[in-house]
């Protein structure tokens, strides 16, 4: 898959995986396992944010708004480079107080310092420029500000992935073994080798790993602004 501006279309890349693998199905039906990492990666975010009661949060890759959801008093921005990603955010978020931008986020004519909490979970795998993005967030935080930050640990997952296709399920189910539409990354990190791209826009005050640090399949990240 192409990893240029240039030669990529963000757009319709994210509304494709929008379509092909719906994210109210991923996280309502999806395999019992992966559920259960995505339940705690969702809980992991929110003890590293805390209530946000009154706060102007925004999530970067907002998604279907599940993250969102778990802060009902927060002031709520949901950034999505894709309308039916979004159509599904507006949904989730009825009644919330809660504003829905389209763009690319490092694009966006956004004041800097205009958040006090900062979201970006299982994004910036899908983005052409991590590292712009990331300038963008730090920008938008303010001083006192936090973002928890995740990413899926590709090199770990592509590894399990590659046991079950050795085995008869394996077999079975070929090309299917899929979590969520990972085929779409255009970025593969470690947790080691994030976090070394965190530090040069944040210094990360916590680290910890969805189902559990002995299985980090999901690399979260309590960032504060350097």
């Amino acid at each position: 898959m192409p990893n240029a501006a240039g030669d990529l279309d963000v757009e319709a890349l994210n509304d494709r995986l929008a379509r092909e693998h719906p994210i109210d199905d991923y996280y309502d039906r999806a395999p019992l396992p992966i559920r259960l990492i995505e339940r705690r990666r969702l809980a992991i975010i929110r003890e590293m944010l805390g209530d946000c009661a009154g706060l102007d949060l925004a999530e970067i890759g907002s998604g279907g708004g599940h993250v969102l959801r778990m802060f009902p008093r927060a002031h709520i921005t949901a950034i999505d480079v894709s309308d039916v990603f979004l159509a599904t955010a507006r949904k989730n978020l009825a009644g919330y107080d809660a504003r829905f931008l389209k763009g690319e986020v490092d694009k966006l004519d956004l004041p800097a310092a205009s958040f006090d909490r900062i979201i970006c979970t299982e994004v910036l795998e899908h983005t052409v420029d991590p590292e712009a993005v990331l300038a963008a967030l730090a920008r938008l935080l303010r001083p006192a500000g936090v973002a928890a930050i995740t990413v899926p640990n590709d090199p770990l997952i592509n590894r399990l992935k590659g046991l079950v296709r050795r085995t008869p399920v394996g077999h079975l189910l070929r090309d299917r073994i899929q979590w969520g539409g990972d085929v779409y990354h255009l970025h593969q990190w470690t947790p080691e080798q994030f976090g070394r791209l965190l530090s040069c826009h944040f210094r990360v005050t916590e680290r910890r790993a969805a189902p559990h640090d002995a299985l980090p399949i999901r690399a979260c990240f309590r960032c504060v602004p350097l």
